[in-house]
């Protein structure tokens, strides 16, 4: 039994970051429910992983690189490491609620596979967002905070994917991601929230940081995630009816973005 449970907490894992990402996993495992639904508590260990490898590259390019293009390598790194498959969602969310259609036309336009001016404007807006702030960090700031926090980052945001996913209702029953994970629970999101709680603070440990200032700084981040997170799922289920797997990764891309904004204004104040 123990074997088995170990087993399916393996394959959960690695099915969290082949789903959530593009580092290569040479395994297969099942992406059937129960494996998908147990992924979720560990949607923040494959988000850890891709801030580990920006906050490498953070360090890099702060070394040898002025911010300018120290900051455009690291927005492309950033989008590879997910495939740019978020930012996709963020483009057709903007697409689709900012038509103001009916619902049933806004979730026709978000299937869609073509790209209209608000998502082109949107990943825009976006992506100069993310560049100014990751210029301010990479020029102003020597902070012992920014390594630590830009590590967990991605990890609250792609937990609260995993929250959105059981909390809020599918806008499209029976189909899109929210099918693939419906035997997903709160357990596993509250597990999910301590384990991603653990970890930041235990990376803000590794880095030397002392564990009450780990702690807040990592109570700090949860606040934010779900402030954002909530804000955006009441919005999204009022105008929708519900969220898709193009609204996750809406979120995803608003709670990175909003995460990296309150860590320029924490280690420049």
């Amino acid at each position: 039994m123990a074997v088995r449970s170990l087993k399916l907490h393996a394959q959960a894992l690695v099915a969290a970051i082949q789903f959530l990402t593009r580092i290569p996993v040479p395994l297969t495992v099942p992406f059937e429910p129960q494996v998908l639904s147990r992924s979720t508590t560990y949607f923040s260990i494959a988000g850890s992983m891709i801030g580990g490898m920006i906050t490498l590259g953070f360090a890099a390019v702060q070394s040898w690189l002025p911010a300018g293009p120290g900051a455009v390598l690291l927005l492309a790194l950033w989008l590879s490491l997910s495939g740019a498959l978020h930012m996709d969602g963020w483009m057709d969310t903007a697409d689709g609620v900012l038509s103001h259609r009916s619902r049933e036309r806004m979730l026709e336009i978000m299937k869609d596979s073509r790209v209209g001016a608000m998502g082109v404007l949107a990943a825009v807006l976006l992506v100069l967002f993310k560049f100014t702030v990751l210029y301010e960090l990479l020029y102003n700031t020597k902070s012992i905070y920014v390594l630590p926090l830009l590590v967990t980052i991605p990890a609250w945001s792609r937990w609260w994917m995993a929250a959105a996913i059981v909390i809020w209702p599918s806008a499209r029953e029976g189909e899109g991601i929210g099918a693939l994970f419906q035997a997903a629970s709160l357990r596993h999101v509250w597990s999910g929230f301590v384990l991603t709680f653990l970890l930041a603070c235990g990376i803000g440990l590794a880095f030397g940081l002392p564990l009450s200032t780990s702690a807040f700084t990592a109570a700090g981040a949860a606040a934010v995630t779900m402030a954002i997170g909530t804000f955006m799922s009441f919005w999204l289920v009022r105008k929708l009816g519900g969220l898709t797997g193009d609204t996750y990764g809406a979120m995803n891309e608003a709670i990175e973005a909003i995460l990296l904004l309150a860590l320029l204004l924490l280690t420049t104040h």
